[in-house]
């Protein structure tokens, strides 16, 4: 196929290789240096567009790959108050788009683990949950995308959540999951869910060594997407 990189930092030079090792083509590549070269493109020479760039560049190159019609793969985080208007263009214009907060096999392996636990936890009550997650200093949103999906898992298992709050940014609530963001390098990724009680704890941890897993899962999914349309998920994906 014939692979547009849509952003083209860490994440987008091992996608590359990984494409490129697997057969494909590289259509282009386009960042926040060229960004313009994005209109003159021409979309027949596209087959899919992998987005990973940042989360002020993610909407424009995401409307531009359903509006000509690309299907498109995205990882970017950190512009979801957007996803809503480019689902309903995806819907209009008969498209395809995939998002994920994390393309690794394991994690999303780890995020049914995270909601199979939080059900069991509504009948084990004195337990409080939180969520650490740790990532290298260039990742500039916070929580990360994944941290966000494991909250969202346990709002929608645990019953005694409703909420979700960042390093105690707003005043906690016994409905709300704490999430507790660290910026360190080198770590590429490491996700934490914590249920403590007076007696014991309770913790799953999921640590990424590389990006590897996260490139070769979006390159997958870029292989799988073409025929398929509308919105689409890692759960669509993996037939969980």
């Amino acid at each position: 196929m014939n692979i547009l990189l849509l952003g083209y930092g860490k994440m987008g030079k091992i996608i590359g290789e990984i494409a490129e090792s697997r057969g494909h083509s590289i259509a282009g590549k386009i960042n926040i240096d060229n960004k313009e070269d994005l209109q003159k493109l021409d979309p027949k020479d596209v087959d899919v567009a992998i987005e990973f760039s940042q989360p002020e560049a993610a909407f424009e190159n995401i409307s531009w790959a359903i509006a000509h019609g690309v299907p498109v793969v995205v990882g970017t985080t950190g512009w979801l108050d957007k996803k809503s208007e480019i689902e309903k263009l995806t819907l209009d214009k008969n498209g395809s788009f995939f998002y994920a907060s994390n393309f690794s096999i394991g994690v999303n392996i780890f995020f049914k683990v995270n909601e199979f636990l939080s059900k069991l936890m509504n009948e084990t009550p004195g337990y409080e949950v939180s969520i650490e997650e740790i990532h290298h200093t260039a990742k500039k949103d916070a929580p990360s995308g994944t941290a966000i999906t494991l909250a969202e898992g346990i709002i929608k298992n645990l019953n005694s959540k409703n909420t979700w709050n960042l390093n105690g940014e707003t005043p906690s609530s016994e409905e709300s999951v704490e999430i507790t963001s660290k910026r360190i390098d080198p770590a590429p990724g490491t996700h934490i869910i914590r249920y403590q009680s007076p007696i014991d704890d309770i913790e799953i941890t999921h640590t990424a060594h590389s990006r590897q897993g996260f490139a070769l899962g979006a390159v997958l999914v870029a292989e799988w997407i073409p025929e398929k349309k509308g919105v689409l998920s890692m759960d669509d994906f993996l037939s969980f």
